[in-house]
């Protein structure tokens, strides 16, 4: 009996022992296993330009200010940084100073805006060692301050988790077991945290130093991070196996002022040359500010100028109307397209065809077109009439006293008119409006002719 006792327990033994023996060579067969096997990829990526959600924007809104035909806006900005003090004491989790991403905002717009950077120290070290001088510098029209000037953390914090498991205990495993029971057990966690980041920014007057009124924006930026975990373990008979997952994910607090600086700048400079910047951004209502400058531009135009610039409106958009000044068939039929049942231009029908004007290539085209016709006619010399001649009166005494000097014809040309000279008369005749009219007439700038005496006249 003791004999048939000790062959069981042998048996089991060398059972235990071919069970375990093939697992340990496929644990020793795998080269990750090994905890002196450690190594991890690394994804390499190319560089990348840098492109955000108003990239795109901030061309259409350079496109625009030539398409609108604006004045040339030079703008100038000081430091821009961390008015919080938050960047310091988190170890910079936002940036410090963020001139750098204002300056290469406003020279990405193009067209009628012109970046001038502020930099007097290096400015002067040019002119110390004669590299460079004041000659052809630009100066600034406007300035832009501003910072950063919110930064809360922890607005919000919510947290969730899920734990289950399940048991069961077997009654018929084997001996050799160290367990007769099975288990799994699953968890999960979210975590989810919430911060506000506020940029301000004003525009200041260069010539006087004062701010320019509703030239300013105030923009804010929800920034959030999240941690998620997940474990998995699975109980067999005594061992267990386990598998465990974590992610962490925090949206970047740098690109969102990135993404706010370029808001804004599309914002105050919209603002200050009158453009509907609001129709590149995606559901953005229009702009009170600008909407209240094109109504006082309107009321401020008479009624010829109002027709004019609604011409030129539809002339850009591709209508075929002449530039007249007069609400002809061909404007009023181009009018009706563009709102319908139009038949004056009123004050809404002017900002309808003012919000009207597409920004593409081929309005750009048109408003170069129209800049040329423009230019070639300002160019063209006016036509004056020939100069009167009126009948030469008959001829003065000559005294020995007070002789006349001659006075020799003298060629107009399109140069400036030769300095009066003074001479000394005998008395002094004062010539009616009529006669200084006639003599006005006789002078014209870029005709040929000569100036008609004092006796002559």
């Amino acid at each position: 009996m003791k004999y048939l006792s000790g062959e069981i327990i042998q048996l089991k033994w060398i059972r235990s022992v071919l069970f375990t023996i093939p697992v340990l060579l496929v644990l020793i067969s795998c080269a990750s296993v090994d905890p002196r096997q450690v190594d991890v990829e690394i994804k390499e990526e190319p560089p990348e330009v840098k492109i955000t959600s108003f990239t795109e924007a901030l061309t259409q809104l350079g496109k625009m200010t030539e398409i609108y035909a604006t004045e040339e806006l030079r703008v100038q900005s000081k430091d821009i940084a961390d008015n919080t003090g938050t960047s310091g004491a988190t170890g910079g989790e936002i940036p410090r100073d963020v001139t750098e991403m204002l300056q290469s905002t406003l020279n990405s717009i193009g067209g009628k805006v012109r970046f001038i950077p502020y930099n007097p120290a290096f400015i002067q070290n040019q002119m110390v060692t004669g590299y460079s001088t004041f000659e052809n510098k630009m100066i600034p029209d406007v300035v832009i301050t501003g910072g950063i000037t919110e930064f809360d953390r922890g607005l919000e914090t919510r947290g969730s988790n899920v734990d289950a498991g399940i048991a069961a205990d077997f009654t018929h495993a084997p001996s050799w077991a160290p367990s007769n029971s099975v288990a799994a057990d699953y968890g999960s966690g979210e975590k989810y945290g919430l911060a506000s980041i506020t940029l301000d920014f004003n525009m200041i007057d260069f010539q006087s130093m004062a701010g320019i009124a509703k030239m300013q924006t105030v923009n804010s930026m929800k920034v959030s991070k999240a941690v998620s975990e997940k474990e998995l373990a699975i109980t067999l008979l005594g061992p267990t196996f386990g598998l465990k997952g974590s992610i962490k994910k925090v949206q970047g607090r740098h690109a969102a002022v990135r993404l706010l600086v370029q808001l804004s700048m599309m914002q105050i400079i919209g603002k200050y040359l009158m453009v509907p910047y609001w129709t590149l951004l995606p559901d953005v209502s229009p702009d009170p500010v600008v909407m209240d400058a094109l109504k006082k531009a309107y009321f401020a135009m008479d009624e010829v100028d109002r027709i004019i610039k609604v011409q030129e409106f539809l002339f850009i958009q591709g209508y075929d109307v002449s530039i007249t000044g007069e609400l002809d068939q061909a404007t009023l039929s181009a009018l009706q397209k563009v709102k319908p049942g139009a038949n004056t231009i009123d004050r809404d029908t002017y900002l309808a065809v003012f919000l009207s004007i597409p920004i593409n290539d081929d309005t750009y085209e048109r408003r170069m077109e129209l800049n040329k016709a423009y230019a070639a006619l300002a160019r063209e010399p006016e036509i004056a009439p020939e100069p009167v001649v009126t009948p030469q009166p008959a001829p003065k005494k000559v005294t020995k006293s007070a002789p006349e000097p001659a006075q020799e014809p003298q060629e107009v040309a399109s140069a400036p008119p030769a300095p009066k000279t003074e001479k000394k008369a005998p008395a002094e005749t004062k010539t009616s409006s009529a006669e200084e009219e006639k003599r006005r007439s006789a002078l014209k700038d870029g005709l040929g002719g000569r100036m008609l005496s004092e006796d002559e006249w």
